[in-house]
Protein backbone atom coordinates (compact mmCIF):
# COMPACT_ATOMS: atom_id res chain seq x y z
CA UNK A 1 0.00 0.00 0.00
CA UNK A 2 3.09 2.08 0.36
CA UNK A 3 2.01 3.26 -3.22
CA UNK A 4 -0.72 5.47 -2.26
CA UNK A 5 1.64 7.45 -0.51
CA UNK A 6 4.36 7.78 -3.01
CA UNK A 7 4.94 11.95 -3.92
CA UNK A 8 3.55 13.04 -7.11
CA UNK A 9 4.62 16.17 -9.57
CA UNK A 10 1.27 17.91 -9.91
CA UNK A 11 2.26 18.75 -13.48
CA UNK A 12 1.65 14.79 -13.85
CA UNK A 13 -1.61 15.29 -12.89
CA UNK A 14 -1.90 18.70 -14.89
CA UNK A 15 -1.03 16.17 -18.07
CA UNK A 16 -3.68 13.32 -17.69
CA UNK A 17 -6.13 16.42 -16.80
CA UNK A 18 -5.83 17.75 -20.24
CA UNK A 19 -5.84 13.76 -21.69
CA UNK A 20 -8.77 12.89 -19.63
CA UNK A 21 -10.95 15.62 -20.71
CA UNK A 22 -10.22 15.68 -24.16
CA UNK A 23 -10.32 12.00 -24.82
CA UNK A 24 -13.83 12.32 -23.13
CA UNK A 25 -15.41 14.75 -24.79
CA UNK A 26 -14.79 13.10 -27.92
CA UNK A 27 -16.16 9.88 -26.24
CA UNK A 28 -19.66 11.89 -25.60
CA UNK A 29 -19.76 12.85 -28.99
CA UNK A 30 -19.53 9.08 -29.92
CA UNK A 31 -21.81 8.21 -27.44
CA UNK A 32 -24.24 10.79 -28.56
CA UNK A 33 -24.21 8.97 -32.46
CA UNK A 34 -25.51 6.19 -30.12
CA UNK A 35 -28.07 8.14 -28.61
CA UNK A 36 -29.48 9.55 -32.16
CA UNK A 37 -29.40 6.10 -33.32
CA UNK A 38 -31.59 4.55 -30.33
CA UNK A 39 -33.72 8.25 -30.70
CA UNK A 40 -34.66 7.19 -34.58
CA UNK A 41 -34.96 3.24 -33.51
CA UNK A 42 -37.70 4.49 -31.06
CA UNK A 43 -39.03 7.11 -33.63
CA UNK A 44 -37.68 10.38 -31.57
CA UNK A 45 -35.58 11.95 -33.57
CA UNK A 46 -36.84 15.06 -34.82
CA UNK A 47 -36.23 18.60 -35.59
CA UNK A 48 -37.04 19.62 -32.03
CA UNK A 49 -33.77 17.12 -30.75
CA UNK A 50 -31.89 18.11 -33.08
CA UNK A 51 -32.14 21.79 -32.34
CA UNK A 52 -31.73 21.17 -28.95
CA UNK A 53 -28.88 19.67 -28.99
CA UNK A 54 -27.21 22.27 -31.68
CA UNK A 55 -27.99 24.50 -28.94
CA UNK A 56 -26.57 22.62 -25.96
CA UNK A 57 -22.85 23.04 -27.72
CA UNK A 58 -23.44 26.83 -28.98
CA UNK A 59 -24.26 27.15 -25.35
CA UNK A 60 -20.98 25.21 -24.73
CA UNK A 61 -19.02 27.65 -26.87
CA UNK A 62 -20.93 31.06 -25.55
CA UNK A 63 -19.70 29.59 -21.67
CA UNK A 64 -15.91 28.75 -23.03
CA UNK A 65 -15.66 32.01 -24.41
CA UNK A 66 -16.66 33.87 -21.10
CA UNK A 67 -14.64 31.88 -18.68
CA UNK A 68 -11.81 32.95 -21.25
CA UNK A 69 -12.57 36.42 -21.28
CA UNK A 70 -13.66 37.34 -17.56
CA UNK A 71 -13.80 34.30 -15.36
CA UNK A 72 -10.03 33.06 -16.04
CA UNK A 73 -8.38 35.96 -14.84
CA UNK A 74 -10.72 35.79 -11.45
CA UNK A 75 -10.28 32.27 -11.14
CA UNK A 76 -6.12 32.36 -10.96
CA UNK A 77 -6.47 35.49 -8.83
CA UNK A 78 -8.59 33.69 -6.27
CA UNK A 79 -6.66 30.37 -6.45
CA UNK A 80 -3.15 30.94 -6.57
CA UNK A 81 -3.26 33.85 -4.47
CA UNK A 82 -5.05 31.75 -1.91
CA UNK A 83 -1.96 29.12 -1.94
CA UNK A 84 -0.24 32.16 0.61
CA UNK A 85 -2.84 31.05 3.12
CA UNK A 86 -3.15 27.61 2.77
CA UNK A 87 -3.49 25.73 6.35
CA UNK A 88 -1.41 22.84 5.42
CA UNK A 89 0.91 21.88 2.57
CA UNK A 90 -0.70 18.45 1.41
CA UNK A 91 1.47 16.20 -0.40
CA UNK A 92 0.64 15.28 -3.66
CA UNK A 93 -0.11 11.64 -4.09
CA UNK A 94 -2.41 8.85 -5.02
CA UNK A 95 -4.41 9.03 -1.46
CA UNK A 96 -4.70 12.74 -1.29
CA UNK A 97 -5.77 12.89 -4.85
CA UNK A 98 -8.74 10.57 -3.68
CA UNK A 99 -9.47 12.66 -0.25
CA UNK A 100 -9.74 15.81 -2.71
CA UNK A 101 -11.80 14.18 -5.14
CA UNK A 102 -14.24 13.10 -2.31
CA UNK A 103 -13.99 16.37 -0.74
CA UNK A 104 -15.04 18.30 -4.11
CA UNK A 105 -17.51 16.12 -4.43
CA UNK A 106 -19.28 17.07 -0.57
CA UNK A 107 -18.63 20.86 -1.52
CA UNK A 108 -19.86 20.36 -5.30
CA UNK A 109 -23.15 18.93 -3.41
CA UNK A 110 -23.73 21.89 -1.53
CA UNK A 111 -22.92 24.66 -4.35
CA UNK A 112 -25.03 22.89 -6.45
CA UNK A 113 -27.77 22.79 -3.91
CA UNK A 114 -27.35 26.65 -3.60
CA UNK A 115 -27.97 27.04 -7.37
CA UNK A 116 -30.85 25.59 -7.02
CA UNK A 117 -32.19 27.69 -4.03
CA UNK A 118 -31.34 31.38 -5.26
CA UNK A 119 -32.29 32.71 -7.79
CA UNK A 120 -29.29 34.70 -8.73
CA UNK A 121 -27.71 31.86 -9.36
CA UNK A 122 -30.49 29.36 -10.44
CA UNK A 123 -30.40 32.69 -12.96
CA UNK A 124 -27.36 30.78 -15.00
CA UNK A 125 -27.81 27.17 -13.29
CA UNK A 126 -31.40 27.28 -14.91
CA UNK A 127 -29.90 27.27 -18.17
CA UNK A 128 -28.36 23.42 -18.04
CA UNK A 129 -32.06 22.27 -16.74
CA UNK A 130 -33.97 24.50 -19.66
CA UNK A 131 -33.64 21.41 -22.25
CA UNK A 132 -36.73 19.37 -22.53
CA UNK A 133 -35.00 16.18 -23.62
CA UNK A 134 -32.08 14.04 -21.72
CA UNK A 135 -28.63 12.95 -23.44
CA UNK A 136 -25.35 13.28 -22.97
CA UNK A 137 -25.05 17.07 -25.12
CA UNK A 138 -27.33 18.45 -22.31
CA UNK A 139 -24.40 17.93 -19.69
CA UNK A 140 -22.82 20.25 -22.24
CA UNK A 141 -25.68 23.49 -21.99
CA UNK A 142 -24.05 25.66 -19.38
CA UNK A 143 -24.81 29.13 -18.26
CA UNK A 144 -23.22 32.84 -18.63
CA UNK A 145 -21.74 32.72 -15.08
CA UNK A 146 -21.78 28.93 -14.40
CA UNK A 147 -17.84 29.29 -14.19
CA UNK A 148 -18.02 31.77 -11.22
CA UNK A 149 -19.62 29.93 -8.47
CA UNK A 150 -17.66 27.12 -8.51
CA UNK A 151 -14.51 29.39 -7.70
CA UNK A 152 -15.76 29.51 -3.99
CA UNK A 153 -15.19 25.58 -3.31
CA UNK A 154 -11.64 25.54 -5.03
CA UNK A 155 -10.16 28.07 -2.90
CA UNK A 156 -11.51 26.26 0.22
CA UNK A 157 -9.77 23.18 -1.10
CA UNK A 158 -6.34 25.42 -1.88
CA UNK A 159 -6.93 26.88 1.63
CA UNK A 160 -6.73 23.60 2.89
CA UNK A 161 -3.76 23.00 1.09
CA UNK A 162 -4.30 21.05 -1.86
CA UNK A 163 -2.31 22.34 -4.74
CA UNK A 164 -4.73 23.90 -6.93
CA UNK A 165 -3.48 21.13 -9.81
CA UNK A 166 -4.72 18.81 -7.91
CA UNK A 167 -8.01 20.70 -7.22
CA UNK A 168 -8.40 21.43 -10.65
CA UNK A 169 -8.17 17.88 -11.63
CA UNK A 170 -10.61 16.15 -8.64
CA UNK A 171 -13.05 19.23 -10.22
CA UNK A 172 -12.74 17.30 -13.52
CA UNK A 173 -13.07 14.09 -12.38
CA UNK A 174 -16.67 15.34 -10.52
CA UNK A 175 -17.48 17.03 -13.60
CA UNK A 176 -16.92 14.14 -15.90
CA UNK A 177 -18.59 11.77 -13.68
CA UNK A 178 -21.73 14.37 -13.64
CA UNK A 179 -21.25 14.33 -17.64
CA UNK A 180 -21.57 10.52 -18.15
CA UNK A 181 -24.89 10.95 -16.29
CA UNK A 182 -27.19 12.28 -19.07
CA UNK A 183 -28.31 9.45 -20.52
CA UNK A 184 -31.50 7.43 -20.61
CA UNK A 185 -29.80 4.46 -22.21
CA UNK A 186 -28.74 3.61 -18.93
CA UNK A 187 -31.57 2.17 -16.81
CA UNK A 188 -30.95 1.43 -13.04
CA UNK A 189 -27.85 -0.07 -11.81
CA UNK A 190 -27.72 -2.79 -9.35
CA UNK A 191 -28.81 -1.56 -6.25
CA UNK A 192 -25.38 -1.55 -3.92
CA UNK A 193 -24.35 1.25 -7.10
CA UNK A 194 -27.75 3.14 -6.74
CA UNK A 195 -27.26 3.59 -3.15
CA UNK A 196 -23.55 4.74 -2.96
CA UNK A 197 -22.94 6.49 -6.29
CA UNK A 198 -24.99 9.03 -8.53
CA UNK A 199 -26.23 7.35 -11.39
CA UNK A 200 -27.98 7.97 -14.51
CA UNK A 201 -31.43 7.10 -12.50
CA UNK A 202 -31.26 9.77 -10.26
CA UNK A 203 -29.66 12.25 -12.36
CA UNK A 204 -32.65 11.86 -14.48
CA UNK A 205 -35.14 12.71 -11.54
CA UNK A 206 -32.66 15.75 -10.79
CA UNK A 207 -33.41 16.88 -14.46
CA UNK A 208 -37.22 16.29 -14.16
CA UNK A 209 -39.92 19.24 -13.82
CA UNK A 210 -42.55 17.08 -11.68
CA UNK A 211 -43.34 18.05 -8.57
CA UNK A 212 -42.13 15.07 -6.25
CA UNK A 213 -38.64 15.51 -8.35
CA UNK A 214 -38.32 19.48 -7.88
CA UNK A 215 -34.73 20.14 -5.96
CA UNK A 216 -33.60 16.30 -5.62
CA UNK A 217 -30.47 14.35 -6.07
CA UNK A 218 -27.77 16.83 -5.83
CA UNK A 219 -24.81 14.52 -5.73
CA UNK A 220 -21.96 14.73 -8.18
CA UNK A 221 -20.23 11.38 -7.52
CA UNK A 222 -21.72 10.36 -4.44
CA UNK A 223 -25.43 9.91 -4.10
CA UNK A 224 -25.17 9.34 -0.10
CA UNK A 225 -24.67 13.44 0.35
CA UNK A 226 -28.67 13.65 -0.66
CA UNK A 227 -29.24 10.48 1.60
CA UNK A 228 -27.43 12.03 4.06
CA UNK A 229 -28.87 16.04 4.33
CA UNK A 230 -32.42 14.89 3.34
CA UNK A 231 -32.54 15.85 -0.82
CA UNK A 232 -33.14 12.11 -2.22
CA UNK A 233 -35.97 10.87 -4.27
CA UNK A 234 -35.62 7.72 -6.57
CA UNK A 235 -36.80 7.52 -10.01
CA UNK A 236 -40.31 6.20 -9.93
CA UNK A 237 -42.75 7.88 -12.34
CA UNK A 238 -41.91 9.07 -15.68
CA UNK A 239 -39.47 11.93 -15.79
CA UNK A 240 -40.50 15.27 -17.32
CA UNK A 241 -37.76 17.17 -18.40
CA UNK A 242 -37.43 20.83 -18.44
CA UNK A 243 -38.10 24.12 -16.63
CA UNK A 244 -41.64 24.30 -14.35
CA UNK A 245 -41.94 27.40 -17.19
CA UNK A 246 -40.20 26.14 -20.02
CA UNK A 247 -38.74 28.39 -22.40
CA UNK A 248 -40.11 26.37 -25.74
CA UNK A 249 -37.62 27.47 -27.40
CA UNK A 250 -33.95 26.24 -29.24
CA UNK A 251 -32.86 29.51 -30.07
CA UNK A 252 -29.10 29.60 -28.21
CA UNK A 253 -29.84 32.97 -27.12
CA UNK A 254 -32.80 32.70 -25.31
CA UNK A 255 -31.69 29.30 -23.89
CA UNK A 256 -28.45 31.09 -22.85
CA UNK A 257 -30.44 34.34 -21.27
CA UNK A 258 -33.93 33.79 -20.52
CA UNK A 259 -32.38 33.34 -16.45
CA UNK A 260 -30.88 36.45 -16.12
CA UNK A 261 -33.41 38.58 -18.46
CA UNK A 262 -36.72 36.56 -15.90
CA UNK A 263 -34.47 37.66 -12.42
CA UNK A 264 -33.33 41.29 -13.78
CA UNK A 265 -36.74 42.00 -14.99
CA UNK A 266 -38.81 40.84 -11.68
CA UNK A 267 -36.14 42.73 -9.53
CA UNK A 268 -36.80 45.80 -12.08
CA UNK A 269 -40.91 44.90 -11.80
CA UNK A 270 -41.13 44.21 -8.30
CA UNK A 271 -43.12 46.43 -5.71
CA UNK A 272 -40.87 47.11 -2.35
CA UNK A 273 -37.42 46.50 -1.65
CA UNK A 274 -38.87 43.07 0.22
CA UNK A 275 -39.70 41.30 -3.17
CA UNK A 276 -36.90 43.04 -5.16
CA UNK A 277 -34.63 40.90 -2.53
CA UNK A 278 -36.59 37.93 -2.80
CA UNK A 279 -36.60 38.16 -6.02
CA UNK A 280 -32.82 38.33 -6.30
CA UNK A 281 -31.67 36.22 -2.76
CA UNK A 282 -34.81 34.25 -2.77
CA UNK A 283 -35.95 30.79 -4.16
CA UNK A 284 -37.16 30.49 -7.37
CA UNK A 285 -40.99 29.64 -6.43
CA UNK A 286 -40.75 33.10 -4.35
CA UNK A 287 -44.20 34.94 -4.31
CA UNK A 288 -44.34 38.57 -4.07
CA UNK A 289 -45.64 40.30 -0.70
CA UNK A 290 -48.48 42.50 -1.34
CA UNK A 291 -46.89 46.12 -0.37
CA UNK A 292 -48.78 49.44 1.01
CA UNK A 293 -48.26 52.51 -1.22
CA UNK A 294 -45.93 53.94 1.21
CA UNK A 295 -44.06 50.79 1.75
CA UNK A 296 -43.34 49.97 -1.96
CA UNK A 297 -42.34 53.82 -2.13
CA UNK A 298 -39.23 53.24 -0.24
Amino acid sequence: MNFLFESINPSWVEYWDVILNDWFFVGALIFLTLEFIRYRMKGRLGSDIVGDTITNYITLAMFIGINLLVLSGLYYLFVYGSQDFALFDIDTNLATIAICIIIADLLYYWEHRCMHRFNFAWATHSVHHSSPHFNISVAYRFGPMDGLWPIFGTVVMVLLGFHPIIVAFAEIVVQLYQTALHTEMVKKLPRPVELIFNTPSHHRVHHGSNPEYLDTNYGGIFILWDRLFGTFAEEKTPVVYGLVKPINSNNPLVAFFHGIYRVAKNVIMAKGWRNKAGYFFGPPEFEPVKTTNHQSSN
